[in-house]
């Protein structure tokens, strides 16, 4: 259990830079009502390209944001095959995220990976920064739990404010229903194209921060990241759908969905000690667990619902 807690400020840590991820796969799976399969490969493609412009020499601010224009150029091309190839989004992604593996590995040089030297270089966030802040050698604005988190209500904020602009709002009406939506002459195809852009731009965001944390981007980084974003998303809804109705709110809970998924598969790994290499299996298990509430609890309704007519 010491480990655990010990391991605790770490995965709160991932969790919320996963979370950012997940907000971003919210977009287009719960606003837009798109399967995008993109992620796997933007997410990677924000890391890689964060990396490489600051061996480069570059700011880590302006690597943050080539990261995210990045990201965006891969939903872009999502959405062109989407809405102008006729290619199912589903499909559409997974070609995206195909391709991206071959340019991922020329952002790095055509290595499958690529390290940075925190002594080198000034990150915004690093494990590193984690122990020195414990040890008190660096102030606490370093945490990486403060960074983030800071990262996170920004994005929060402007996503609040986005989705409540007029573009936002048709965004969201193209998402509830595009039959409806083009009747009342909004271009839903631009909509979509556009949502797929600024979520993707979030999920490079995301893997520009995971790639400084751990000081190193590799090749399979974005692996399984659509499995860990549904994960959140679900679990975020599952614990606090209840809770929080407004569309912050609502952001909110999806990075806490991922700081609950970090927290339960540390849990896993340090107090039950189960092996790190059934990682991949525990984590599709916790996600079909989370994605299995809603009908059970739909069915629990349905039940008590018909007892107590019956009675």
């Amino acid at each position: 259990m010491t480990s655990f807690i010990n391991a605790l400020p770490g995965a709160i840590s991932q969790g919320m830079i996963w979370g950012i991820m997940a907000i971003g796969l919210y977009i287009t799976y719960r606003v837009l009502e798109v399967s995008d399969l993109t992620v796997d490969g933007s997410f990677c493609t924000g890391g890689c390209v964060c990396v490489t412009m600051i061996v480069g020499g570059c700011n880590v601010w302006v690597a943050m944001l080539g990261a995210i224009l990045a990201g965006m150029v891969t939903g872009l091309v999502t959405g062109f095959f989407h809405t102008k190839c006729g290619i199912p989004a589903i499909l559409a992604g997974i070609l995206t995220q195909l391709g991206l593996w071959s340019v991922n590995l020329a952002i790095l040089g055509m290595k499958a990976n690529q390290a940075i030297n925190i002594n080198n270089y000034k990150l915004l966030v690093s494990l590193r920064y984690l122990q020195d802040v414990s040890k008190g050698t660096r102030p606490f604005y370093n945490h990486p739990i403060f960074a983030v988190g800071m990262v996170t209500v920004v994005v929060i904020a402007i996503l609040y404010w986005f989705f409540g602009t007029e573009l936002g709002a048709s965004i969201r009406a193209t998402g509830a229903n595009q039959n409806m939506a083009r009747a009342q002459g909004i271009n839903t195809s631009r909509n979509i194209v556009f949502g797929l852009v600024l979520a993707n731009g979030l999920v490079a965001l995301a893997g520009a921060l995971l790639s400084q944390y751990n000081s190193f981007v590799e090749i399979n980084m974005g692996r399984g990241a659509i499995v860990i974003g549904l994960a959140s998303i679900i679990i975020g809804e599952s614990v606090f759908g209840n809770l929080f109705r407004n569309f912050a709110l609502k952001l909110l809970s999806v990075s806490f969905g991922s700081i609950i998924y970090y927290i339960v598969i540390q849990f896993v790994i340090s107090v039950l000690k189960i092996d790190s290499n059934y990682l991949k299996l525990l984590s599709a298990v916790i996600v079909a667990i989370f994605l299995s509430i809603p009908y059970w609890k739909q069915n629990l309704r349905v039940k008590t619902g018909k007892e107590k007519n019956h009675a």
